[in-house]
């Protein structure tokens, strides 16, 4: 089993994957892709999604976070999910990564936007309406939307928690980690998050977990590794769906701007939707996607 991840070094979910891998202790391949669209060497293997990161574990390719923390979870070592919160932790992550997200980007970005290069913002206005003009005018709000939601995690840890759920590190931990982490890639001071002691000796334990074992290569070899490997193509269709196995379907994120990656249904649960693809490059592959947050159609 060869795992891959690729993303790049400033992405938020991205931070989240490497410290999962961390947390296992994994030994696996970086593939640095780029910010914005195109992604060449990424297409054969996704399809056309757009979103950063992607895990891929020879010729299976999971597309969100959500769906590669699922994956994850199956490696060796300490578990993502740890008791007492066990599978609560996914509510906190979706906390983290939804109404708490973008008023984190917002905080980090709203006093350098004017320095981030127009190739970024046309992507992210294409994807999700984000603008820098947005950004910057929506600082005063989502600095102290962002300040509130720290001030809610400094209360939690108030009774000398060393996590979110206790005394063993879980994927709540790590989702609400890139946001504070998120702040301190463009100030690594971030007074924004001074008034919160807490938080930052929680954010220190977090950070000590680490990357795990990358080794870099590249989207030419890990094209490679998915031709060579074979996926499961177990079909497995629930009956009430309205899908059914072998069917053709497109799946895009609820984002204005997703790219449908279509395929041949495999399989489809209340928590998955996996589809068979064919590429002249990549040769058969299976793209997971997780159920939550994808718009799933006959195509």
């Amino acid at each position: 089993m060869t795992i891959v991840l690729h993303h790049y070094e400033t992405s938020p979910f991205s931070e989240v994957l490497r410290l999962a891998l961390g947390v296992k202790n994994a030994d696996y391949w970086s593939v640095i892709i780029p910010p914005v669209a195109p992604k060449p060497l990424l297409t054969p293997l996704t399809g056309g999604y757009r979103k950063t990161p992607v895990l891929q574990i020879d010729a299976e390719i999971y597309c969100d976070t959500a769906i590669a923390i699922a994956a994850i979870e199956l490696l060796p070592g300490p578990g993502l999910f740890p008791p007492p919160l066990g599978a609560a932790h996914t509510f906190i992550a979706a906390q983290a990564g939804g109404p708490m997200f973008f008023p984190a980007v917002g905080a980090a970005l709203g006093k350098v936007a004017a320095g981030i290069p127009d190739a970024f913002w046309a992507d992210r206005a294409a994807l999700f309406g984000l603008s820098r003009e947005v950004v910057e005018t929506r600082f005063p709000h989502n600095a102290a939307q962002f300040a509130a939601g720290m001030a809610r995690l400094e209360a939690t840890l108030a009774d000398g928690r060393a996590f979110v759920g206790g005394e063993a590190v879980g994927y709540g931990d790590l989702a609400l980690y890139m946001l504070a982490w998120f702040q301190r890639r463009f100030d690594p001071a971030a007074p924004i998050l001074e008034p919160f002691q807490r938080v930052a000796a929680w954010e220190a334990r977090v950070r000590a977990i680490g990357h795990g074992n990358p080794h870099t290569t590249d989207g030419q070899e890990a094209i490679a590794l998915a031709h060579g490997a074979t996926p499961d193509l177990t079909e497995i269709v629930e009956w009430n769906s309205g899908f059914s196995a072998g069917q053709t379907v497109t799946v895009a994120t609820e984002d204005p701007g997703a790219t449908p990656v279509a395929g041949t249904l495999l399989r489809l649960s209340d928590t998955e939707i996996v589809i068979r693809r064919d590429d002249p490059d990549a040769g058969t592959v299976a793209v997971h996607f997780p159920r939550l947050g994808q718009v799933l159609r006959a195509a």
